[in-house]
């Protein structure tokens, strides 16, 4: 090693000339102290100076992944845009619900369920669309009306967010439905279902939001901006909806650089 930079990179076990005997073998396992430093210090001057890591820069182009997201929403439709006094109004009504939501969550806690609502566990994904979109928007089984007025079907419809069920879910739960939820509204179309849950969702969801929830309603705003860009018959309805969800997301959960600008 070179002296100089013996000056700069001092032993931390300086180790003087051992006497050893002379059939000490650096190869065998060493039997005392001396023999181990020893053998240290042989193995530390074989060592190159500089190692060089041999890469085929072809393999590296074909395996490369390049993963580019929008950093914004889509703007809206034209004559589609909210207003900001309507994207104010829509915070306020929001954060008064929340309130609410808050303030009485003991009591519908304690309410009884229905002998038919069966909340799924929180790792059952598959159970919570079920449970939320009904079978007939998760299968995509178009709703046929019968004649028999039997009432509604919550297993074929979907159950309501209703507040003794949303009270009920903690943290944990509110943002792994959330996550299932947003998951399914990648690859399929907005329904009214999916509105309501998504605004009960966010209802429940507690600030300051974890990395996991602001990564995933940051997600939602911008899919809810793809869909209503996307959309042919420029229901106003559903774009209102989908522009509330983006409105929620980025005024009220502070995401400013997805909000929409007014008009």
């Amino acid at each position: 090693m070179d002296p100089g930079l013996e000056e700069l990179m001092p032993r931390l076990l300086p180790v003087d000339d051992c006497d050893l005997t002379e059939d000490f073998d650096p190869t065998v396992p060493p039997r005392t102290p001396q023999e181990y430093l020893k053998r240290v210090q042989i193995e530390a001057a074989r060592c190159p100076d500089v190692v060089v890591a041999q890469i085929d820069p072809k393999k590296l182009r074909k395996k490369q992944t390049v993963n580019v997201s929008l950093s914004r929403c889509h703007p809206a439709p034209e004559g589609y845009s909210p207003t900001l006094k309507w994207q104010q109004q829509q915070v306020a009504n929001f954060s008064a619900v929340r309130q609410s939501l808050t303030k009485h969550r003991n009591h519908w806690r304690s309410q009884h369920l229905d002998s038919n609502v069966s909340m799924p566990k929180s790792e059952d994904e598959e159970g919570w669309k079920k449970f939320c979109l009904g079978e007939r928007v998760y299968s995509e089984i178009d709703a046929v009306s019968d004649n028999e007025n039997l009432g509604v079907d919550y297993i074929k419809v979907g159950f309501p967010p209703l507040l003794s069920i949303v009270s009920r879910m903690n943290q944990a739960t509110v943002t792994s439905v959330l996550e299932y939820l947003i998951s399914w509204f990648g690859e399929k179309k907005f329904t009214p279902e999916l509105g309501r849950w998504l605004y009960a969702l966010l209802a429940c969801l507690e600030k300051p939001l974890l990395p996991e929830a602001h990564s995933l309603i940051r997600q939602l705003a911008r899919r809810c901006s793809e869909v209503r860009v996307l959309e042919e018959n420029k229901n106003e309805e559903q774009i209102s909806a989908l522009n509330l969800i983006i409105c929620l997301v980025s005024r009220y959960f502070d995401q400013r650089d997805l909000a929409d600008e007014p008009p």
